[in-house]
């Protein structure tokens, strides 16, 4: 604070206070610096000092605050929120708060019960097409290395953080440029959560799966689930981008769905040692250093290749879905200690590569998905083919120093056979340029386990400016599910903002 000061020419008496607010390392131009932002409260006019200052690393930080309530209509029922991921955690949490005391539907089941499942799927056991990676309680955000980096410029974003913390997000993890919480905390923060969205007079139904809209013309009346009908004037529907059933039945009641381009590929393993070697270069093992990370991507013509989801320390998970599938994600723990570093490899989809249908998307992803269900031999293994032998057209024999960390087992099998042709192209020409850019990258050993479908939805439920579906009343599309956000921390900024629009439009239940 004290540099800080001196640096803006700032006199001891004039600043109150003040505290770290991020920091990162700077790698760039072969030297190794510590970068601080730091937060400086001042006795005098804040945003008069930062337009006489005149520089733009001096911001005037305007704080997150709670939204409130601003709505006269009469709600009839309480607010509904389908889905309770990222988006529809925060969109129930805000709304319990302002005392609208919303009504969750999760079609999985609660994070201790849907963890063991998990877990004994991971160990060979049977797969549960309502209990997995994608499906219950917080959803696939529970299950990743809950990074909190996002591109969108939101001032929600320092409020997701406030409240990750309040339930229990170590303060320093949430000080760094680019935050992340880990696997193993993350369940406990969405835990604590719920419990609070419950004792505010919240209600939160697992097991529950929303099977159709009721409707009254283009005016939503209520929800269809298994053997009763909900009513509510409006709802929020957080459902994920793995929700594929309600897509089908949304779109059969007249909800408007578009076509939207996604990406699929592969998740590439490395020895972490490697790429911290590469990264950190003559700085690596100097004690304290994190875990590295890095971001990778080659664009030829409108089609681009990229890494995505990297997962320093992590490892490779089995996110099917449905039965009959494999799909691959990645997950990191909050210590990134594992001796392996994956990510995503993806090329870009259009819809002009699956057909223009809204939901031609999902059997683009479904054909993928079963042919390395086929190719794992039809158990849930994954297809591994090593980057040297997929180069050359070969299958792998043999292993070099990187272990697959999928947990379901692998066979060596090529990946040609589960991934389109335009897809394997781009990946074999990228990879080259990432070893240049990221020395060790395209090593012979690097690991390819296959397929990575789920980057995110296929569709979007398309909404207007409001927030509202654009053909049915009362209800607003919302998070990864409805293609508005790709990552924890913006899928939870749209909770937020679903829970705004219902604040803005009807006041709390009496």
């Amino acid at each position: 604070m004290t540099a800080a000061r001196r640096k803006l020419r700032l006199s001891p008496d004039s600043v109150l206070g003040g505290c770290l607010h991020k920091q990162s390392l700077d790698l760039r131009h072969g030297g190794l610096k510590a970068i601080c932002s730091v937060e400086l409260r001042l006795s005098g006019d804040e945003a008069a000092f930062v337009r006489r200052y005149g520089d733009p690393h001096v911001k005037l930080r305007t704080p997150a605050v709670m939204p409130r309530p601003s709505g006269r209509e009469k709600l009839s029922a309480p607010p509904v929120i389908v889905g309770f991921g990222p988006a529809g955690i925060f969109a129930a949490l805000i709304l319990a708060k302002n005392g609208y005391r919303p009504v969750v539907l999760e079609r999985g089941r609660a994070m201790d019960l849907r963890d063991g499942d998990v877990q004994a799927f991971f160990r060979g056991g049977a797969f549960i097409e309502q209990s997995n990676i994608q499906f219950g309680e917080g959803g696939a955000g529970a299950y990743s290395d809950g990074k909190l980096t996002t591109r969108i410029g939101d001032n929600r974003c320092e409020l997701v953080l406030r409240l990750l913390e309040e339930h229990g997000a170590p303060h320093e993890a949430l000080q760094a440029a680019k935050p992340h919480i880990g696997t193993d905390l993350l369940k406990g923060i969405v835990v604590s959560m719920r419990r609070e969205v419950e004792a505010l007079g919240g209600c939160v139904r697992f097991e529950t799966r929303a099977e159709g809209l009721l409707l009254a013309g283009d005016r939503l009346r209520g929800l269809k689930l298994d053997g009763e009908e909900l009513p509510c004037d409006v709802a929020v529907l957080a459902i994920g981008h793995s929700a594929r059933d309600s897509f089908f039945t949304l779109h059969r009641q007249g909800v408007y769905l578009q076509a939207k381009p996604f990406s699929v590929g592969v998740r590439a393993e490395h020895l972490q040692e490697d790429i911290d070697r590469a990264l950190y270069g003559d700085y690596f093992g100097m004690p304290g250093l994190p875990a590295g990370e890095y971001t990778l991507s080659h664009r030829e013509g409108e089609r681009g290749c990229y890494s995505f989801c990297m997962c320093p320390g992590g490892e490779v998970v089995a996110a099917a879905s449905e039965a009959g599938g494999v799909v691959t994600n990645g997950m990191s723990y909050h210590a990134r200690a594992g001796k392996n570093a994956n990510a995503a490899l993806c090329v870009s989809v259009t819809p002009e590569d699956y057909g223009t249908g809204p939901l031609d998307g999902i059997a683009f992803q479904r054909r993928l998905e079963k042919a390395a269900f086929d190719l794992g031999g039809g158990d849930y293994q994954a297809p591994v083919q090593l980057w040297g032998d997929f180069a050359q057209g070969r299958v792998s024999s043999r292993l070099g120093r990187v272990t697959p960390t999928y947990p379901r087992g692998w066979q060596f099998r090529p990946l040609d056979g589960a991934l389109p042709p335009f897809v394997c192209d781009l990946l074999r020409r990228a990879m080259p340029r990432f070893g240049k850019k990221l020395p060790g990258y395209d090593a012979w050993d690097t690991v390819f386990t296959g397929v990575e479908t789920r980057t995110s939805s296929p569709v979007r439920i398309t909404r207007g400016e409001d927030l509202y579906s654009l053909t049915v009343r009362g209800l607003i599309p919302c998070g990864e599910g409805a293609g508005y956000a790709g990552g924890i921390m913006s899928a939870a900024v749209d909770g937020i903002r679903a829970a705004e629009a219902i604040m803005a439009r009807y006041a709390p239940l009496e």
